[in-house]
């Protein structure tokens, strides 16, 4: 038997604030990308984009784009620490389209510009793990009612294999935890 998907509400507002949270998170890495990949604006104008939004913009089909143009860094790059970074961005300019959709991968979509961000610093420090938690402590008391409002809406994420997915469930088991 399938499972029935479960909504919740979400007003334009908490999205504001999520983004606004998601854009301060990945420009924290984004000198990581600018630094390996020079003349490479495609990350900053998606963070430039999201803050469009969270400033009160529309939601448009160029913040879409933004978003997508930042993945295409992220795949143009060629160092962890760069498409980690571009990651974050496209991450951040995406979260305007979070799904009020009680689901795993909306949970990653909310968590993942800190967590793509403290990976970021992470890797360009040489994978020093103390990096990525100071950056975790940071975006945790940074985060906004908005956006644990949405968080404790969703499952949470589970440690997983890898780094990003630990780094993950740290920002989300942390955020949950103030609550």
């Amino acid at each position: 038997m399938a499972r029935e998907a479960k909504y919740f509400s979400l007003s334009l507002e908490s999205l504001r604030s999520l983004g606004s949270w998601a854009a301060d998170c990945a420009e924290r890495a984004l000198t990581v990308y600018e630094n390996q990949a020079n003349a490479d604006s495609r990350p900053r104008a998606a963070i430039e984009g999201i803050r469009v939004f969270a400033n009160g913009g529309k939601r448009s089909a160029q913040l879409r784009l933004l978003s997508l143009a930042a993945f295409s860094a992220a795949r143009d790059a060629e160092s962890p620490a760069a498409i980690a970074a571009a990651r974050a961005a496209g991450l951040a300019a995406s979260s305007a389209y979070t799904h009020p959709l009680v689901d795993i991968q909306q949970t990653k979509h909310i968590v993942g510009p800190a967590a793509y961000a403290a990976l970021a610093l992470e890797l360009d420090q040489g994978g020093d793990h103390s990096i990525g938690d100071n950056e975790i402590s940071w975006a945790v008391s940074h985060v906004t009612p908005g956006v644990c409002e949405i968080l404790l809406h969703m499952p949470p994420h589970e440690m997983g294999k890898t780094r990003l997915k630990n780094i993950m469930h740290k920002i989300d088991a942390s955020i949950r935890g103030r609550n």
